[in-house]
């Protein structure tokens, strides 16, 4: 069993930066994928960034590609989602998921495809 909670969520103003927390507790697979998506109200979960927790190649999702960036913190069991120049448009819920066993990489932006997952964190942008 994997448990994942989120921290550094808020609210900010537009421009600004703020970095969201991962901790992760219990045991994943070695190749085990971990993702962040996104949910704002009345839309669909969001694909942001996913990764291998032992480490890897990081895949990012266009709309933020440039402006987010994956890290990991493996002797924390930790994952950021590092995010610079927020706008309006991201704030949503944001959540961390991590996949049971290994998935291939077309599947990482496929949330149904991730197991377990935090309970989201509030980010709000306002202009």
């Amino acid at each position: 069993q994997v448990q994942l909670v989120e921290s550094g969520g808020g609210s900010v103003q537009a421009g600004a930066s703020l970095t969201l927390s991962c901790v992760a507790s219990g045991r994943t697979a070695n190749r085990s994928a971990m993702g962040w998506f996104r949910q704002a109200p009345g839309d669909e979960r969001e694909f942001l960034a996913a990764t291998i927790w032992s480490g890897g190649v990081t895949y990012y999702a266009e709309t933020v590609k440039g402006r987010f960036s994956l890290s990991r913190d493996n002797d924390r069991n930790t994952a950021y989602l590092q995010m610079s120049c927020l706008g309006r448009e991201d704030t949503a819920v944001y959540f961390c998921a991590a996949s049971e066993t290994d998935l291939w990489y077309e599947d990482w932006s496929t949330d149904a495809r991730y197991k377990y997952w935090g309970q989201g964190i509030q980010v709000t942008v306002s202009s």
